[in-house]
């Protein structure tokens, strides 16, 4: 079952980034507004985190800086999103080929 809110820590996880890292793109990113509860409890949804993916493709994987990855998201977020998904998709069927790879092996 899908949780409904994650913590900062779970998603700083995901990402395998500092929970200080996602605190900074929240103040550089307007997109990204994880709401807050109780003493400033951060609680992401989906779409937060999606919008984490979206911004650690453009920062991490891509080498944007901060700000060419805010104009990319403000002027072409359609673009950026489905970038991020492509990448997702080509790293999940690389590592299925290495797998089926593995089993080929172990037959051999």
């Amino acid at each position: 079952m899908k949780k409904v809110y994650y913590t900062i820590k779970e998603v700083a996880e995901m990402f395998s980034v500092k929970e200080s890292l996602l605190r900074f793109w929240e103040s550089e990113f307007p997109q990204l507004k994880p709401q807050t509860v109780g003493n400033k409890v951060r609680q992401y949804t989906q779409k937060d985190i999606d919008m984490v993916g979206v911004i650690y493709n453009l920062v991490k994987v891509r080498g944007f800086k901060i700000a060419a990855a805010r104009k990319m998201l403000n002027e072409n977020r359609t673009g950026a999103e489905q970038s991020e998904k492509i990448l997702n998709t080509l790293i999940s069927v690389r590592e299925e080929l290495t797998l089926l790879k593995n089993q080929l092996d172990r037959l051999s």
